[in-house]
């Protein structure tokens, strides 16, 4: 076992208001929205649609993500213990979000948003939110990393941390920092997908083409990523793909639905 590793002890708080806690992954959630909201009315105001579809799909997004989220955590990863405390369902502050049941309140959110206002096309505007999400990815894995949650398994490489505020059984344990390995690699999913909206104009060209991409990319490295990762609930040590791994197949299954749907349009077309 090597004995080089990182000792990381960050408070999670950043400072306190009386009873008042402000945490780094609180304002690093907030920057999520706020950096997805700039990015959408910028891409909006290109494609010349009404000013008022970013505040609206703004709205639509977080309560998606707050309640996708929160619901995702509670059916996925802790439906024996809520169902027998329903009243703790509310209780978000106390923690536990899933980033499915986010993605799966998105998806349902921008349906009645595409269904109500914009009417542009359920890809089209799925193709334009994916890329704030790609870059909101980056942002809330950097905020688990300050939380000292959702840790790497043991490992002896050189730049490996040691959580020290797990529990104590667990804090010294050198681990694979795998909150910086998603947060890095979707911050590289944002550059590719912002590549080929704005330089290759993808959205335009291959409407749906973005949105498969992100599927494919972002859920298949998750099924990827989940092998050097903690297990998240006792009842995932004996399952042979963990809850993570299993919820990401049906999104990279419609990823690859989609692209090869465009793949064989543009072929057929291509023979006319």
């Amino acid at each position: 076992m090597s004995l080089l590793f990182i000792d990381w002890n960050v408070d999670p708080v950043l400072f306190g208001i009386g009873p008042i806690q402000i945490r780094y992954y609180s304002i690093l959630y907030a920057m999520a929205f706020w950096f997805g909201y700039l990015l959408v009315s910028k891409m909006f105001k290109r494609e010349k649609c009404p000013d008022t579809w970013a505040d609206s799909v703004f709205l639509y997004m977080l309560v998606a993500v707050v309640v996708g989220a929160r619901l995702g955590h509670v059916i996925f990863y802790g439906w024996d213990y809520y169902s027998q405390h329903p009243l703790e369902i509310l209780q978000v502050w106390k923690g536990g979000l899933a980033s499915h049941g986010g993605a799966i309140g998105i998806l349902i959110a921008l349906y009645l948003f595409n269904k109500k206002v914009c009417k542009k096309g359920y890809l089209w505007i799925l193709d334009h939110l994916v890329i704030p999400i790609a870059l909101a990815g980056f942002l809330i894995r950097t905020g688990n990393l300050f939380n000292s949650e959702i840790c790497g398994s043991p490992t002896d490489l050189p730049w490996a941390f040691r959580f020290l505020r797990l529990h104590a059984s667990e804090a010294l344990i050198p681990r694979h920092p795998t909150q910086i390995y998603e947060a890095l690699y979707y911050l590289c999913v944002f550059g590719l997908l912002s590549f080929l909206y704005w330089k290759r104009n993808f959205s335009e060209k291959y409407q749906g083409a973005i949105f498969g991409i992100f599927l494919i990319t972002v859920f298949g490295f998750r099924m990827l990523i989940e092998t050097i990762k903690m297990d998240q609930e006792d009842f995932e040590a004996d399952m042979v793909l963990n809850m993570g791994q299993l919820l990401s197949i049906p999104f990279v299954i419609v990823g690859i639905v989609i692209l090869t749907r465009l793949y064989m349009k543009n072929r057929s077309n291509e023979t006319k």
